[in-house]
């Protein structure tokens, strides 16, 4: 087994060393660096935002939530998918229109303000790291299971192969490598499917019938409430992961990696396709894990379930199988976490570095150097932090993210877009609201404290009751920026219709 996944491995680590170096040689400019050009084609970029989204979250984290909680755990690929309406409806074209290469570059179309410049990019780079820290779990067990190394290792591993891809290579090296993933990872999702099916002599309708007798939950398996036994906590993970998509920092940098609001518009409904077919097979998955490798085999490989897709595919095709979903898992962690480093190191560099410290005249040259240092500080921080989340399911941890992207950007986005009145004061205090009640609500959540020892990171009462805090930070989002808004006096009636013929045309003068 070890000299198959070994093979794999290199295969493919192999191939997105080759990308990363011809990329290399195309990454002159900033514009390379971030964003690739804007010469990403609808299907390119939609899958690449499939890649994008198709995280170790998706792959390993849902597999093992639907294996060990059933219907709770679909809840995730649910709240994914549909989330993918909101952006397609409410946001791509718009921020196509009015962006360059950052969430800020967007929002500053409408205010020239170094505060809301800064405050975007402190979200994007939380954001990030909360994102960060959920693949190189995956990254970490999945090594450790294959390879028997320690966790630590394992982590540091891919933290330094993906540092190098964007490093050198940039979006135009990260693209191809989730466009090549997303592939990789189509086809092995179907053919696990595939082959779960045929163990039900492929009638669906007797595998549900069937996975009521197979777990220990028996019929509760296929009901709500065995993980979220408190319906206002799944309200409020819903919450986070149909809106938390819409204020993501490096989905929403692919929309710059296109040359029009079109072209970004054609990307969506391309992802929307691949996600919604991944989606609908994670039942598959999830159930296959259950029924044919079981609870205490997952359990007894990571407490949290992040390995059932790989352990299923062993039990199905054997060593071959599991060395190629393993390696495809290993890509898919490589793909995102590139996509991530670069969307924290250009918050950093281009709107902090670039904009705020240099006022909008770093060079080229200047604001490279400073994406690349960036780059390695958020790869470093992310890895400290995964090194302590080693117990954690990473479909959870990646819900958090979303949590603060709905919370802090998304409230800003569309007030943006859409209202009027909306002005400087009101995008610094909606970002903070946003920001700030969902990282406190976090830090006193069951994620922290808990009763039982082992159960979270501090023994200890938890002080607020639910897992995702989406349910009271979201509003606070919103209700920060309606306040900031309407106790300050100053508006921009003239500016706001500016943005709005950008946001629904394109136009620039």
């Amino acid at each position: 087994m070890n000299a198959t996944v070994i093979t794999l491995f290199l295969a493919i680590v192999l191939a997105t060393l080759v990308i990363t170096y011809y990329a290399a040689k195309k990454t002159h400019t900033t514009g390379d660096f971030y964003t690739a050009g804007g010469g990403l084609t609808g299907w390119q970029n939609g899958l690449a935002i499939a890649g994008d989204y198709l995280s170790a979250a998706s792959f390993l984290g849902i597999a093992g939530a639907i294996a060990l909680y059933g219907f709770d755990g679909f809840f995730y690929s649910i709240g994914f998918l549909i989330a993918y309406l909101v952006v397609m409806f409410l946001v791509a074209e718009p921020l196509r229109n009015l962006g360059k290469y950052t969430l800020a570059d967007m929002i500053n179309a409408r205010f020239d303000a170094k505060k809301v410049r800064a405050i975007a990019a402190l979200s994007t780079i939380t954001i990030v790291i909360f994102y960060m820290i959920a693949q190189l779990v995956g990254a970490g067990a999945l090594i450790q299971l294959l390879f028997d190394i320690d966790y630590w290792i394992a982590v540091l591993i891919v933290g330094v192969m993906m540092t190098i891809y964007v490093l050198f290579g940039g979006m135009t090296a990260t693209s191809w490598v989730q466009i090549i993933k997303a592939v990789l990872l189509m086809i092995g999702t179907v053919i696990i499917a595939f082959m779960v099916l045929a163990k039900f002599n492929f009638n669906i309708l007797g595998m549900f019938s069937e996975m009521k007798t197979v777990t220990s939950h028996g019929a509760d398996y296929l009901n709500p409430g065995l993980k979220y036994k408190v319906p206002l906590d799944t309200i409020s993970l819903m919450l986070a992961l149909v809106l938390g998509t819409a204020g993501l920092p490096h989905i929403l940098m692919r929309f710059f990696t296109v040359k029009n609001a079109k072209t970004a518009r054609s990307s969506v409904v391309t992802a929307t396709w691949v996600v919604g077919i991944f989606y609908v097979l994670t039942i598959f998955l999830g159930f296959g894990a259950a029924a044919f490798v079981g609870e205490e085999l997952i359990t007894a490989a990571n407490p949290a379930g992040n390995m059932a897709a790989p352990l299923l595919a062993e039990a199905l095709g054997g060593n071959l199988l599991m060395s190629f979903v393993s390696a495809v898992a290993f890509a898919t962690i490589l793909a995102v976490v590139a996509g991530l480093v670069l969307s924290g190191a250009s918050a950093f560099a281009h709107d902090i570095y670039g904009q705020i410290i240099k006022k909008g005249k770093a060079t080229d040259k200047q604001q490279m150097i400073a994406a690349r240092y960036a780059s390695l500080g958020v790869s470093v921080f992310s890895i400290l932090c995964a090194l302590f989340a080693q117990t954690m399911n990473v479909a959870f941890l990646v819900s958090l993210a979303f949590c603060v992207a709905a919370s802090a950007n998304l409230p800003v986005i569309l007030y943006t877009i859409y209202w009027k009145r909306f002005n400087t004061t009101g995008a610094i205090t909606g970002m903070l609201f946003g920001l700030l009640s969902a990282i406190i609500l976090v830090s006193i959540s069951p994620n922290v404290f808990s009763p039982t020892e082992g159960a979270a990171i501090l023994v200890g009462e938890p002080i607020f009751p639910l897992t995702n805090p989406a349910l009271i930070s979201v509003p606070l989002g919103f209700i920060g920026g309606y306040l900031g808004t309407v106790f300050s006096k100053e508006a921009d009636l003239k500016r706001f219709a500016e943005v709005q013929v950008k946001a629904n045309t394109g136009y620039r003068e």
